[in-house]
């Protein structure tokens, strides 16, 4: 059991109570919770408030804003959540409480310390993030089929890219793979197109929450 007492903080953007718009647990009620900060600079962020503010929560201040929301799933996102020390306890913290939790991360990070009941969502940086050359290609090694890998993807090259990525990591036969073009920049009908022609294994998604409120947070 890890202690909630006032001594662990973190800093946290945002807490709010929405549909899940990735990952396959896409449209499932969800309490996110956005911590700040981030070391990556991707240049398609649609995060970029996180980057810095905030506010200094408590481990036990977050665990009883949550109870109020009664919402059994929760993602902790960022930003990059990973950043911030206090989060491997915070994620263990939510498990012990009994919540369903996954965990966004950039993948530039390692994810070997997180709790094994959380789901990693690991977002594999494609070249036209800019931030391609972070990613921590050891954390492929640590997924498990309840874990999840995610490309975002700009151009034709990214898709390429991360094609080639996976399947010379066999990243196929680890865990679920999902394709997601960015949002105004890659069609995401081609990126269908692409996805079908090439018979590949992979979940291609959509960013449901801007579908359903546009280019604004999830809520």
């Amino acid at each position: 059991m890890v202690k909630s007492d006032a001594s662990v903080t973190l800093r946290v953007s945002e807490i709010f109570h929405s549909l899940q718009g990735e990952s396959t647990r896409v449209g499932l009620p969800t309490v996110f919770i956005r911590l700040t900060g981030c070391p990556l600079r991707c240049t398609w962020c649609d995060t970029t408030y996180a980057f810095s503010g905030g506010e200094h929560l408590s481990i036990g201040a977050i665990m009883e804003r949550l109870a109020t929301m009664a919402c059994p799933t929760v993602c902790v996102t960022g930003g990059e959540p990973l950043a911030q020390p206090n989060c491997l306890p915070f994620l263990s913290a939510l498990c012990d409480a009994g919540y369903s939790v996954s965990l966004e991360t950039s993948g530039a990070l390692d994810i070997g310390a997180v709790d094994t009941r959380v789901a990693r969502i690991v977002d594999l940086k494609a070249p036209d993030s800019g931030e391609s050359e972070r990613n921590r290609w050891e954390n492929i090694e640590l997924l498990r089929p309840s874990d999840e890998i995610k490309f975002v993807l700009a151009s034709r090259a990214d898709y390429e890219w991360a094609v080639a990525a996976s399947r010379q990591r066999r990243l196929f036969t680890r865990c679920p793979v999902l394709f997601s073009p960015v949002w105004d920049a890659l069609s995401p009908a081609q990126l269908a197109a692409w996805i079908i022609e090439d018979r590949l294994p992979v979940r291609f998604q959509l960013q449901m929450h801007k579908l359903l409120w546009g280019n604004e947070r999830s809520r």
